[in-house]
């Protein structure tokens, strides 16, 4: 659920450090330079998210957005950001470019690499931060892409701004279970928009190898459940040799299996803790990730976390209500 920071129910000598604490918490790590006309800032910002998408929708006075390179440095989860004109004139600079951006224009720029963002007379935009891993895209596409204003000259761009200006609005409907139908074909879209500015030609055979990894590691979440999933069924999946998929994965400090049996792991943990983790049997559970032996998915599961799945299962057993509580209270004082 969003929340939201309206300046007109705040002192003016405290706004100024409520939006950063704000954004500081919520979505980017930035410095905020206002430059209000009458002197006086105001700011409406709305601050949510879906699935692993962070939204902020806001509008402001005349402001400038820093992000500096000791701050890009110290990002814990590289992002991607995209940001949407939706009326009046912004600059966005990155990567020594800066583009001008106009209503329906969009844009992406990365967080581990400084940026500014210039509204010189008011603000409205929506930002949307994606965690970089999920994006699966060359860094030579990013760099080459961001900063630059994808307008409605090109009809996936043109798309992609709709789309993304009514996710913004509308991201209160797609919590839960919706906001892992949502999660992907957002990324894909996305996705689409970088590649169409790019061209064909872009596409080529080193900018593939680039988000080979990326791919690799997509693919086995997807397939993370599949008890088949193996080394050479991967490999060809990416038209690559085993010894080549070890090497890619090796770069990003990933042993294979061990890789998927703690994701597998993960997965039935949280299962096991959560509303429906009581309505299937532990061996069931770990079947559908990919465990065959019960016996072996406990033995590793407790060596894993220190605790056995039954007993992890029973520590997130739901306390009885107190109105059921008060009703069998009623009923064994008539017994």
């Amino acid at each position: 659920m969003s929340s939201v920071l309206d300046t007109s129910l705040i002192s003016q000598q405290d706004r100024e450090e409520t939006i950063r604490a704000a954004l500081w918490e919520s979505f980017v790590r930035v410095e905020v330079d206002h430059h209000p006309l009458a002197g006086e800032i105001s700011v409406r910002m709305e601050l949510g998210s879906v699935g692993p998408m962070r939204i902020c929708s806001a509008q402001s006075t005349a402001v400038t957005v820093r992000r500096t390179s000791r701050l890009a440095r110290e990002d814990a989860e590289p992002a991607v950001f995209i940001g949407l004109q939706m009326s009046g004139t912004s600059v966005v600079e990155q990567h020594g470019r800066q583009c001008v951006m106009r209503p329906e224009n969009l844009t992406v720029y990365e967080s581990t690499v400084p940026y500014t963002l210039h509204f010189g007379r008011a603000l409205h935009h929506h930002f949307l931060r994606i965690p970089r891993a999920v994006l699966a895209l060359p860094d030579r596409a990013l760099r080459d892409v961001s900063a630059v204003p994808l307008g409605p000259d090109n009809p996936v761009a043109r798309i992609a701004f709709r789309y993304f200006a009514d996710l913004a609005v509308s991201e209160d409907e797609f919590s839960g279970a919706h906001a892992e139908t949502v999660t992907q074909p957002s990324i894909e879209l996305l996705r689409a928009a970088v590649t169409s500015q790019l061209g064909p030609s872009r596409t080529d055979r080193g900018a593939l190898e680039d988000s080979l990894g990326l791919r690799i590691t997509h693919y086995l979440r997807e397939h993370l459940a599949d008890p088949a999933l193996s080394a050479p069924r991967i490999a060809a999946a990416h038209g690559i040799s085993v010894r080549h998929l070890y090497t890619v994965l090796a770069r990003s400090g990933i042993s294979l299996g061990d890789w998927i049996r703690s994701q597998r792991l993960a997965e039935c943990r949280r299962e096991l803790a959560g509303p429906g983790g009581r309505l299937r049997t532990i061996a069931g559970i770990a079947r559908s990730w990919g465990f065959t032996d019960p016996a072996h998915f406990s033995k590793v599961f407790k060596r894993t976390y220190g605790i056995s799945p039954r007993d992890w299962r029973e520590r997130h057993r739901p306390e009885p209500s107190r109105r059921v509580s008060g009703r069998q209270t009623r009923m064994s004082d008539t017994s």
